[in-house]
């Protein structure tokens, strides 16, 4: 059982960054790492994800090159940089932990509670 909690969200203006951190009870070293995140109105979506080791990672395209991923397993915490915020990246970001390399959130067993993050124009 791993237990997931975000951090870091907050307020920030269009063109500015803000990192996350997402903290887990147990080890993650055996598990795929994914972040998502919820607009509201809007269905959840892929962020990207981290492998095991975290020597791979991916993203959705449309967010390729602002957004980075990296894992510290000896800490068991993943983090989500993100840069250039744009106002349309405000949600509710969400870690999940899972045994695949996926962007189906259904793959994904552990999920966090969420972070809001809201960018100002």
């Amino acid at each position: 059982q791993v237990q997931l909690v975000e951090s870091g969200g907050g307020l920030v203006q269009a063109g500015g960054s803000l990192r996350l951190s997402c903290a887990a009870s147990g080890t993650i070293s055996s598990y795929v790492m994914g972040w998502f995140r919820q607009a509201p109105g809007k269905e959840r979506e892929f962020v990207g994800g981290i492998s095991r080791s975290g020597g791979s990672t991916y993203y959705a395209d449309s967010l390729k090159g602002r957004f980075t991923i990296s894992r510290d397993n000896a800490k068991n915490t993943v983090y989500l940089q993100m840069n250039s915020l744009k106002p349309e990246d405000t949600a509710v970001y969400y870690c999940a932990a899972g045994p695949m390399f996926t962007t189906r959130k259904a793959d994904y067993r552990y999920w966090g509670q969420g972070t809001q993050v809201t960018v100002s124009s």
